[in-house]
């Protein structure tokens, strides 16, 4: 698997787990491969409809990150979980 395949995955199965909810602005935030585990993790960030509603949130922080971890042998997504992304200084 290569990164562009790793980030498809990721992308189309953060789309598809979070379907009912209607998020939006769906994007590639970083990838990372670790070689001692032999998966990639892809952070996707997307837009949920009740965050981009709040008018007390600054614009970046209507945003929800997720980090798919998936096997670079299977192809398949091994985990989800949240990912929060620190400020650049």
């Amino acid at each position: 698997m290569d990164v562009k395949e790793a980030v498809r995955t990721a992308r189309e199965y953060i789309v598809d787990l979070y379907r009912e909810e209607h998020v939006s602005n769906v994007g590639l935030e970083e990838v990372v491969f670790n070689n001692m585990r032999g998966e990639w993790r892809v952070t996707i960030g997307f837009a949920r409809p009740w965050e981009m509603h709040n008018a007390l949130r600054r614009i970046g922080e209507a945003r929800s990150y997720k980090m798919v971890c998936i096997s670079d042998k299977s192809g398949k997504v091994t985990s989800v979980k949240d990912r929060l992304l620190t400020p650049s200084r």
